[in-house]
């Protein structure tokens, strides 16, 4: 009886570590797949975060590039129209050349003196050019408030309405730019 319950017991610890080793195999099964479930989320989560730091690279590098052509455009501007400053306050210096060349002086003496006048005016003329300064032509042309301002309107036969009859000061414009509009009458 001792053998019979010996090998009782012996069949009964092999059927219980039998089914025991048989849920542990399948719980191991369970928690690979389980792994496996983990280590996808986390490759997914990788691929969304490296997603997102390669737009966030794209966006920053197109920032850069527009902030590197917005400061070329700027540092361009600023050297094409550096000198509009000093330009501008020698402005009144060739209107008052203009308007001492304009008086008749009826002595020799005064003519020379006319003349010499006139050469430093031109000189002075040169150089402004040099630097792209331009006066503007405005009688004849259709009235312009960008380059154009109206001191008073003339009734006149000789120019359609809306036209520049007469320049009381000139305007200059520095290469594209205007540097101080015209003065002028304007026909109404």
């Amino acid at each position: 009886m001792n053998e019979e319950a010996a090998q009782a017991a012996h069949d009964y610890t092999e059927d219980t570590s039998a089914s025991e080793n048989a849920a542990a195999e399948s719980g191991e099964g369970n928690t690979s797949s389980s792994e496996g479930a983990v280590e996808d989320a986390e490759l997914a989560k990788a691929k969304a975060e490296a997603e997102d730091y390669q737009q966030r690279y794209l966006r920053a590098q197109a920032d850069f590039d527009n902030f590197r052509r917005r400061t070329l455009k700027e540092k361009e501007d600023f050297a094409k129209y550096a000198s509009a400053k000093l330009v501008t306050e020698l402005l009144p210096v060739l209107d008052n050349f203009e308007r001492a060349l304009a008086t008749e002086q009826a002595s020799s003496e005064a003519e020379s003196f006319i003349k010499g006048v006139d050469m430093i005016f031109r000189q002075l003329g040169q150089v402004l050019e040099q630097e792209g300064v331009k006066p503007m032509e405005a009688v004849g042309q259709p009235f312009n408030p960008e380059f154009h301002q109206a001191v008073m309107t003339v009734d006149t036969d000789e120019y359609e309405e809306g036209v520049v009859v007469e320049e009381l000061q000139k305007g200059y414009m520095l290469k594209d730019k205007v540097l101080r509009p015209a003065m002028v009458k304007v026909s109404g």
